[in-house]
């Protein structure tokens, strides 16, 4: 399985580490490499890549806004925010607008290749410390009152294992039914909550 991977990221220094750590990985290319946010606008989209890693700092604009806007123009690919920032804010927002990961820069090789295989099949990959905050977050909220009234009990218990970080098939398996019957759940989740990726649909439902 080959993942095709564009990059965005303003630092030619990191350009250069990153086009070299995916050049040694045998499942793993490069099909575009762009410094600023309107040149990955307009040159990723046309290539359908498997996975984005996107800085959050650019020269024309917030790689936030940027894994938004590449969201809804190829709504397939995962995004995963590879940046130097790691307060709560700028995590959610870049969880809610669309990314499915959030790696910080420091993050070795090795985790950075099993992350974008993560990602790939379905995870949401995270750097420790983001994941801590994201939980901490999310324990500071309220509780939730009533589910939302629209999903189904098989919805909900589908919604809760998923927060809990688990891919389609260990659902599946967990709760006795096919991966394609899991899949269809999530669809059918995906509507009612108007969201367009799993991590929207959990941050939705711990809200």
């Amino acid at each position: 399985m080959n993942i095709s991977i564009a990059l965005v990221e303003d630092n030619a220094g990191i350009c250069e580490e990153l086009a070299q750590v995916l050049a040694e990985a045998p499942d793993c290319s490069c099909v575009a490499v762009c410094r600023n946010l309107q040149t990955a606008l307009r040159k990723i989209p046309p290539l359908n890549p498997d996975v984005v890693i996107m800085d959050i700092n650019l020269p024309d604009g917030s790689g936030i806004d940027g894994a938004e806007r590449l969201k809804r123009l190829i709504p397939q690919v995962q995004i995963l925010m590879f940046t130097i920032y790691e307060d709560s804010e700028q995590i959610l927002h870049a969880l809610e607008a669309g990314a499915s990961g959030y790696l910080l820069k420091r993050t070795a090789p090795e985790d950075l290749l099993r992350a974008i295989r993560e990602i790939k099949s379905g995870g949401v990959p995270m750097t420790p410390e983001v994941a801590r905050k994201v939980i901490r977050s999310f324990e500071r909220k309220p509780a939730k009152s009533n589910p939302p009234e629209s999903l189904t009990k098989r919805e909900e218990e589908i919604l809760d294992l998923l927060s809990r970080g688990m891919l389609s098939k260990e659902i599946a398996r967990e709760l006795s039914i096919s991966v394609e019957t899991v899949n269809s759940h999530l669809k059918h989740i995906y509507g009612k909550l108007h969201v367009r990726t799993r991590t929207e649909a959990v941050i939705k439902f711990l809200k």
